[in-house]
């Protein structure tokens, strides 16, 4: 079955950086599309970014230039390097595949950002 485990998350100063990773299992990981997703209280879960099987990204405008999206096809592992970090930033983050419809979620990592 589709496995999606996230770790990384933590506490970390306004302009700190934390480094997110989402191992999968269960997909044929070269191929999928891996999307990260965040979810602030009391907001709506928005997606971050996502690069595809052939390593092309997206993000969201609110973190242009501050966060990175890579892949590990070896490791079946999916990376967020969040730099320059704000408040803003805040929320649980979630690893998130979809495969013929379905949406596949890992358990989420928590990422608080202190002023």
């Amino acid at each position: 079955q589709v496995q999606l485990v996230e770790s990384g998350g933590g506490l970390v100063q306004t302009g700190g950086s934390l480094r997110l990773s989402c191992a999968a299992s269960g997909i044929t990981f070269s191929i999928r599309t891996m999307n990260w997703y965040r979810q602030a209280p009391g907001k709506q879960r928005e997606l971050v970014g996502a690069i595809s099987g052939g390593g092309s990204r997206n993000y969201v405008d609110s973190v242009k230039g501050r966060f990175t999206i890579s892949r590990d096809n070896a490791k079946n592992t999916v990376y967020l390097q969040m730099d320059s970090l704000k408040p803003e930033d805040t929320a649980v983050y979630y690893c998130n595949v979809r495969i013929m419809g379905l949406d596949y979620w890992g358990q989420g990592t928590q990422v608080t950002v202190s002023s």
